[in-house]
């Protein structure tokens, strides 16, 4: 098929955005930009629709979708209750990068599901999505806009070189912002839990609803995943990472010994770990002083490395403090090892 690509130029001629949501209306694939990442969008209620998500991404059936709206009170038509809890964090957080589980309705695409009685529903706070989502009104299951596996797309470019000619349109504003997908909290349980950490910390929701709990980091092969990104490895470029812990005097003794062995090495660091180690072929991520920068240029040196003929990777580990919890959840994601 042939991807539509509206450029950042016109990303809010009403023209467009008005196209995007009929496409998206009559069951075709939109991809788009919201805070976080590019999603790849279909109506949520089209069980046809939503499987052209799982046939373009190459995405595991058992996998479940994020519903996407552009007002929260479209939501109370999906799932049988909002409590009170979960309507302080919309109102804290809502338009921005927090998913809530919620019990659903059966109007939704089984698959948007995976078989659950949960649906995650977000409303993300980008223009151009906002705007998509508002002109559809329709909750929009979309999953980030890249072949599962790799990085997700942070800019346009990222989304055409995985899905061009297999979804029908890409709406273009420019880079996104955050950069790791939004955190999801499943708001069934007593206390909430967090499932995935993302551009809304833990911290950033106990000074709203109270005290909630964090998922364990594994979680069982046959466990019915209830978030996106619980099961299945993701975020893997072709290069094997190797997570260096233990500082610059650590990973210069790696390197010493890889490149002893002959190995071809490059690097993906902060800007000051670069100036310790002094090497060449170095993916800087932004300053130590900075973890949401870091965390924001993070896929696109992911894909940099895809494109690399390095034999490894290795890359610096960041405190798990903040945004630094998400920044290393998909850091750990994407590496092979971890070196203490």
């Amino acid at each position: 098929m042939e991807t539509k690509h509206w450029t950042s130029h016109d990303e809010l001629n009403n023209q467009a955005i008005q196209e995007a949501a009929d496409r998206l209306k009559q069951g075709e694939t939109i991809a788009f930009p919201t805070e976080t990442v590019y999603g790849l969008g279909a109506d949520a209620t089209n069980d046809q629709a939503v499987s052209q998500i799982f046939q373009a991404k190459g995405r595991p059936a058992d996998n479940p979708l994020i519903a996407h709206v552009g007002s929260s009170d479209l939501i109370y038509d999906y799932v049988t209750d909002v409590s009170k809890d979960a309507q302080a964090l919309i109102k804290a957080f809502w338009p921005g990068p927090l998913t809530l589980i919620l019990p659903a309705k059966s109007k939704l695409a089984e698959k948007v599901t995976a078989g659950l009685t949960t649906v995650g529903f977000r409303m993300p706070d980008h223009p151009v999505a906002l705007a998509l989502l508002q002109a559809a009104n329709i909750p929009v299951a979309a999953p980030s806009a890249n072949r599962s596996g790799k990085p997700s797309p942070t800019a346009a470019d990222h989304v055409l070189h995985d899905l061009d000619g297999k979804i029908h349109g890409v709406l273009d504003g420019g880079t996104t912002g955050v950069g790791v997908e939004s955190t999801v909290i499943d708001m069934t349980l007593d206390p909430p839990m967090i499932l995935r950490p993302g551009g809304v910390t833990q911290t950033e929701i106990e000074a709203v609803i109270g005290p909630v709990n964090l998922a364990p980091s594994l979680q069982a092969e046959d466990d019915a995943p209830r978030s996106p990104g619980m099961k299945y490895k993701h975020y893997a470029p072709d290069c094997p990472i190797w997570i260096v812990k233990g500082g610059a005097e650590r990973m210069k003794q790696v390197t010493h010994d890889l490149q002893q062995q002959g190995k071809r090495i490059g690097f993906m660091v902060s800007d000051e770990r670069a100036i310790e180690l002094d090497q060449d072929h170095i993916y800087r991520l932004g300053s130590q002083k900075d973890l949401l920068a870091i965390t924001r240029h993070l896929y696109d040196r992911l894909r940099q490395i895809d494109d690399s003929d390095y034999e490894i990777i290795l890359a610096e580990a960041f405190p798990k403090e903040g945004i630094g919890e998400a920044l290393m959840n998909r850091l750990e994601k994407a590496a092979s090892e971890t070196i203490e």
